[in-house]
């Protein structure tokens, strides 16, 4: 499931990330790829372990943490702490799909089941750098505003478009969900849909609300990794 969630971070706090991101020191992307990705990945990320990184990357978290579509829609289990890239001149990243295991600094494993990218700059700020999805219903190409995010199963093969002018920030993480498979995600961010929309027009007591409710739960209950 492709899904764009709006206004994930307030346009301050896209203003406080991209003050930190002035304040950060780059490196090339190729240095956080895999053997594969790093031929066809060009562009520049701050070091996870730098100060602006981590507060960052926490403010995003409690973010995602504070938004039920997000919640609804991912089911997460465990967020990898979101990394941050650069886009200019040219740069690019080329067709490619996410590595199932990620690694955390501690060296835990963690399955990415839904990949993110949370946009930190306005489509008119650059040219270019569409990130773009290839999925069952074609190719998909894709400027959020600032602060608004994008998730996508993380066996999608995407790739970012080359940035002609301009600057293109972006935030960008996976996420373990509880439910590994996207169709089952999807089944059950429908049925949620659903219920949060008959909450807003039946009783709390209503025979079907209560229904549908439980078959949430036993679904949710016979999907979820143990």
């Amino acid at each position: 499931m492709l899904l764009r969630i709006p206004q994930v971070l307030t346009l301050e706090q896209v203003d406080q990330c991209r003050a930190l991101l002035r304040q950060a020191n780059w490196q090339d992307g190729k240095a956080t790829a895999g053997p594969q990705a790093a031929r066809v990945k060009n562009n520049h990320q701050v070091p996870a372990d730098s100060p602006e990184a981590q507060q960052m990357a926490a403010l995003i978290i409690q973010a995602l943490q504070n938004n039920p579509l997000f919640m609804s829609a991912a089911l997460p289990s465990k967020i990898l702490p979101p990394k941050f890239s650069c886009y200019q001149n040219g740069q690019a990243y080329g067709a490619h799909v996410d590595n199932t295991v990620m690694r955390i600094e501690s060296g835990e494993a963690l399955r990415a089941d839904v990949s993110a990218t949370l946009f930190l700059t306005q489509p008119e700020e650059y040219q270019g750098g569409e990130l773009i999805i290839h999925d069952s219903f074609g190719e998909q190409q894709i400027k959020l505003a600032a602060g608004d995010l994008l998730i996508y199963p993380s066996g999608s093969l995407h790739q970012v478009a080359p940035v002609t002018s301009g600057v293109r920030l972006v935030a960008f993480f996976w996420i373990q969900s509880l439910v590994r498979s996207a169709e089952q995600r999807r089944t059950l961010y429908e049925l949620d849909g659903l219920a949060q929309q008959l909450r807003g027009e039946l009783t709390a007591e209503h025979a079907g609300l209560t229904k549908l409710s439980g078959i949430y739960q036993n679904l949710l209950r016979q999907w979820m990794d143990s």
